[in-house]
Parts: C-alpha cells; structure tokens; sequence
C-alpha cells in the first residue's frame, strides 16, 4: 500500500499504558473516533485487551488497550496483569499514561516504568486531563515528577475527553511505525465482535449504575445477538444478555425495589446500544449468581475470560 505523498506506509502496534482510571479507554475512543472500550469512574473498568484501528492516509496504528495497572487479589486480576505483559511484546511503542494532577509516584507507577524499562520500546508520557489545571506551573511540576524517573522521548501533554493534544500523539506515534502493509483491513476499527461490545456496553452501565462491591464483581454474558445486518426480516436488534454477580445479595442490589435498578440499567444500555449500531434494540438482562467466578480459571472461562 502507498500513501497518497509518495512515503512508505507504515504499521504497527502502540500499547496505553497505566493505572487504573487514567484514561487509557477514554483516549483509545477518542483516537479511533468511537467507542470500542467500556468507560467508568471505576477502577478495573477495562478486563480485557482491545485492539483500536486508527487509519490515516500515510499509516494503521493499532492501538493497544490494556487493563490499569494493579495488585492482583484474585484469578480474575492475575488474568489481567498476564494480559498486559503480553501485550507489551507486541508493540512497538508505549504510551505511558498518568493524571496531569499526580503529587507523587506510586508503588504502581514504579512498577510499570519497570516493565517499560525491560520491554526496551520508545516510550512517550502522556499526562492526560489536563483541563483539570489550573495553572501551567502544574504540568511541569508532574512531567518533572515523571521525568526524573525515566527518560522518556517526549513528553505530550492532552485530554482525552476533550481532544486536545491528539494529533501530536498520533503524529509521535507514527514515528514509531515500521514499513509494513496494514495489519487489519482499513473499514476495521477494533479486533472484537460486535457482541462483545454490546457486552461492555452493558457491563459499563451496570458500573455507572451501582457501587461499592458489586461492579467488580460483575460479568456480562451475551446468549444471543440477533442484528437486522444478519437478519433482514428483523426490524430490531435483539440482545440477551446474563449479568453475572458472585452473591445473592449482589443480585437483589442489582434488580432494585420493584425491579427499577435492571429497568433504569436496561434503558441506559438500550439507549447507547441503538446509538452504536444504528438499530432500535430489544434488550432482555436476566441476573445470575455465579459464587467466586473470579477465583478460578473455569469460573473466568465460564465468563468469557482466560488464556487462549
């Protein structure tokens, strides 16, 4: 494939990288221009890797969403920081997220700045939310912070949530690029099925929607996925889906007084699931217990997790 200026097009993988709640997902769907990642205010929001596919005229990135970085405490997590590993392999480049407003490095940050050491990639430090500050001295007080702990070949200040900044990260991650054909066909944006996402959808509502305990102890499975795409007849889309929870008591939490917390879940996943793929939506959301489903290899096989 060649690009429209003459250049070699170029291709490859790009990792997000960071603790949990950074805004690695929220800037994977800003790159890519939609929404391909499940986004919360909860730690743990994303489980699994998510590959993005941002196509521009001279490149294919592929940007590598990876669970925040965290002290696993149980099968489910080590399953996550496994994947994380892995997918540090793949890459050619790293985008080390951290919070414009950091005071201090955490046990965390010195933990990924290790792996980032030992994966020997070109590394940039993306200090995201930067629309929370209020001055400019703040940046520079962070970017010494991080600075003073690895050197990093540049630094690129932004916020996600408002799209500031990305073209000079997509432009930095570009450099990165070898010459290569694209990795995926260029109508793709993600590596994961549609039922997959209409799973995270609903897996960040319930997230949105409830606190304490019970997000966490969340699983989404989708039983069936009937789209008019594939079924012409169809004027709706069609999903069943089973929220899995770990205790009884998890359940009653999520179903509410009279029903209305699966209802008011329901309507909001219904709402954002029509706007992703473009038909009305029939959503039927049963809750199940699962007891420890986090804890064992077969409870996160069961759940749609685990090693391949």
């Amino acid at each position: 494939m060649e690009p429209s200026n003459g250049k070699p097009f170029r291709s490859g993988c790009v990792a997000l990288l960071g603790r949990p709640n950074v805004g690695k997902s929220s800037l994977a769907n800003a790159l890519v221009g939609v929404k391909i990642a499940a986004v919360s205010p909860k730690a743990q929001t994303t489980r699994q890797v998510v590959r993005g596919i941002v196509q521009t005229p001279e490149a294919q990135i592929v940007l590598v969403d990876t669970p925040g970085v965290h002290e696993p405490r149980h099968e489910l997590g080590r399953f996550m920081i496994r994947q994380i590993r892995e997918a540090l392999e793949e890459v050619v480049g790293i985008c080390f997220l951290v919070e414009a407003t950091d005071q201090r490095l955490s046990s965390l940050d010195r933990r990924i700045l290790e792996w980032i050491r030992e994966a020997k990639r070109p590394t940039a430090l993306v200090v995201n939310k930067v629309d929370l500050l209020k001055s400019p001295e703040a940046l520079w007080k962070v970017v010494a912070l991080y600075q003073d702990a690895y050197p990093f070949e540049e630094i690129i200040p932004l916020s996600a949530t408002r799209g500031s900044n990305l073209d000079v990260l997509l432009e930095r991650m570009t450099s990165w690029l070898p010459e290569s054909e694209p990795l995926f066909p260029e109508d793709l944006l993600m590596d994961r099925t549609e039922r997959f996402l209409a799973g995270e959808i609903i897996r960040e509502k319930v997230f949105l929607e409830t606190e304490q305990e019970v997000p966490h102890s969340v699983a989404v499975l989708v039983e069936s996925f009937k789209s008019p795409d594939e079924y012409p007849d169809r004027k709706r889309l069609s999903i069943r889906a089973s929220i899995v929870v770990e205790k009884e008591g998890q359940k009653i939490i999520l179903i509410g007084s009279q029903g209305a917390k699966i209802r008011q879940i329901r309507l909001a996943a219904e709402e954002e699931l029509e706007s992703t793929f473009g038909h009305p939506v029939n959503l039927d959301l049963w809750v199940k217990v699962r007891p420890h489903w986090r804890r064992s290899e077969q409870g996160l096989r069961q759940m749609g997790y685990g090693d391949s």
